[in-house]
């Protein structure tokens, strides 16, 4: 049996993470290489200030600048991570995107977008990554999940679907690819303090409600989930599959 630091040592291996310049990606691209993890960073913003605290952490960052809400940037994300990188060992589908209002009011453009940059990005990346790792026998796949995986949620339908589709979509990539060497598993985060929910936390009745609802009686930040993503990247979760790790601060224990 392993020793408990190798059992979450990732010296020698590559992340890549989408949505990684700020707010839950940079947590968790941060938390890698603090592990031991060279990064490739990819993000439609620019990530320089991470590079750099990646670099303090005396591991390297590689950016990749692209657009998920296009089809063809999409697709040429893992060639690009590769080429920068020499290999690609986990890959960290984080990148995410939300529109709320009621159901009625949602515009076609803007279903589309949400849909494809939660699903269809997230599916098409897997499958090249999967391609790259399958060749090894092994590799480590953390999809973003949510709690509205499990639940409803209010006036955010298109996100709830998506976020529904992308547990569902875990668990079958899992089935498939376990047998492989390839361990495919999701976080489901809870309330995080991060740009895409402001709103919510400026929404004075929401945010008491929200809060009213955790056990833990505080928003989550990024640093929260640290230990879940490396336990997911690292060779201490190789006999976890299709496994949706729940962070919400005892939300859905309520």
């Amino acid at each position: 049996m392993s020793l408990p630091s190798a059992l979450f040592n990732l010296d020698g291996q590559v992340a890549l993470v989408t949505g990684a310049s700020r707010g839950l990606g940079r947590g968790l691209a941060l938390a890698l290489a603090s592990a031991g993890a060279d990064i490739v960073a990819v993000s439609r913003h620019p990530a320089e200030g991470l590079a750099a605290d990646v670099a303090r952490l005396e591991r390297r960052c590689r950016v990749v600048t692209a657009d998920l809400r296009d089809p063809a940037q999409v697709e040429e994300v893992i060639p690009r991570a590769i080429a920068a990188a020499g290999r690609l060992d986990i890959l960290v589908n984080n990148a995410g995107t939300t529109a709320r209002g009621p159901a009625t009011d949602v515009a076609p453009d803007v279903w589309r977008d949400v849909l494809q940059v939660n699903l269809h990005a997230t599916f098409r990346l897997c499958q090249a990554a999967a391609k790259a790792m399958l060749p090894r026998g092994r590799g480590k796949i953390v999809n973003i999940a949510s709690l509205m995986s499990f639940e409803g949620g209010i006036n955010i339908s298109p996100y709830t679907a998506s976020k529904g589709a992308v547990g569902q979509l875990t668990k079958a990539l899992a089935t498939e690819w376990a047998p492989l060497g390839i361990n495919v598993n999701a976080i489901a985060p809870g309330y995080i303090a991060t740009d895409m929910t402001r709103a919510l936390r400026e929404d004075s009745a929401r945010n008491t409600a929200i809060l009213a609802r955790i056990p833990a009686g505080r928003w989550a930040r990024p640093e929260d989930f640290a230990g879940a993503v490396i336990f997911l990247a690292a060779p201490a979760s190789d006999y976890v599959h299709g496994h949706l790790l729940v962070v919400d601060g005892g939300w859905l224990a309520r």
